[in-house]
């Protein structure tokens, strides 16, 4: 069964290096997800987490995998797809989470260490108490992976409408309404039609910066990075989506510590409208996806074809403009 603690991140020259953990992502025939429950005696015990464990030297992942969940469950199963790899900081060491998804298993599934076991409809995951490494995985199977952010609607508002329409079509299911040069009271109008579309295409949309227009329209909240330490409290009510703009440890804490959703990360890569402009990379953005349990979406230079990559490093997804917005 995995093994985690919970603190702040430690000081980077304190660290050890990564404990590799694989888990999976098992359903029954009703669609239900299994989690198993740390036992007494462990670190985090009474926390629910999805079944797996520790690699063994040169074991491969779907080899780990396959070991751990007949050991603990007594069942043979077939590997999937990567889910999301998510990197965590505890107090003395850093744990890379790599969950599967379980393609197919035989067996009589059972808490053969004592565990007990819970089959939890999909909708229902996030009221189970997670370790944090495990959090960011429920946000992966229930949320978008993609996010929306829309440009200058420039001079022609009904081919920006017609433009997130086509981006609805495509898929997108969470869109932040952007456009800081718009004049406010055109802006307040195509507020008012682009959130129409969007839920008529049951996407979840959000505002950008501007609380007192998202209250008005019932939708979400973005926060820019400069309003975060301006805030003492959530500024809407569970249920209304509250996101921010992040770019280091600080503001993804100040995010986390104000009960936001999720949060966007960047610069990841280089965009056409920063040049020269400072990047995180790859390996940037996992070493700060390490320091919350918020899901995290990637932005800066990216597109759909970095998915992958963005999973592998335990991001929810990818936040982008041009990436996500339909040419003509």
């Amino acid at each position: 069964m995995k093994d985690s603690a919970q603190g702040n991140t430690p000081p980077a020259g304190e660290r050890s290096d990564y404990v590799e953990v694989v888990a999976g992502v098992i359903r029954d025939a009703r669609g239900r997800i299994l989690l198993a429950r740390r036992t007494e005696g462990r670190d985090l015990a009474g926390l629910w987490e999805f079944p797996g464990g520790k690699h063994e030297p040169g074991e491969s992942p779907e080899a780990a995998l396959a070991r751990e969940l007949h050991e603990e469950l007594g069942i043979d199963v077939e590997v999937g797809a990567p889910l999301i790899t998510v990197p965590q900081a505890y107090p003395h060491k850093r744990l890379r989470l790599d969950v599967r998804e379980v393609k197919a298993w035989r067996g009589a599934v059972r808490g053969r260490e004592g565990q007990a076991l819970a089959w939890v409809p999909l909708a229902q995951l996030a009221r189970y108490a997670m370790p944090p490494a495990d959090v960011p995985v429920v946000a992966a199977l229930q949320q978008p992976d993609r996010y929306l952010v829309t440009p200058d609607p420039g001079d022609d508002d009904a081919a920006w409408l017609s433009a997130l329409e086509r981006a609805l079509a495509s898929g997108v299911r969470r869109v932040q309404l952007r456009a800081p040069d718009c004049e406010r009271a055109r802006w307040e109008q195509l507020v008012d039609a682009a959130v129409v579309r969007c839920r008529a295409a049951d996407a979840q949309v959000l505002v950008n910066g501007d609380i007192e227009l998202a209250v008005r329209h019932e939708a979400g909240v973005h926060l820019r990075a400069s309003q975060l330490a301006a805030l003492t409290a959530r500024p809407l009510p569970e249920g209304m989506l509250v996101a921010a703009s992040c770019h280091d440890v600080h503001e993804l804490r100040m995010a986390q510590a104000l009960g936001c959703d999720f949060a966007v990360v960047g610069t990841v890569q280089p965009t056409p409208s920063h040049p020269g402009s400072p990047t995180l990379g790859w390996d940037g953005f996992a070493a700060l996806r390490e320091s919350v349990s918020l899901p995290l979406y990637a932005i800066g230079g990216l597109g759909l074809d970095d998915m992958t990559q963005a999973r592998r490093h335990g991001a929810q997804g990818i936040a982008a403009i041009r990436g996500l917005w339909p040419g003509d």
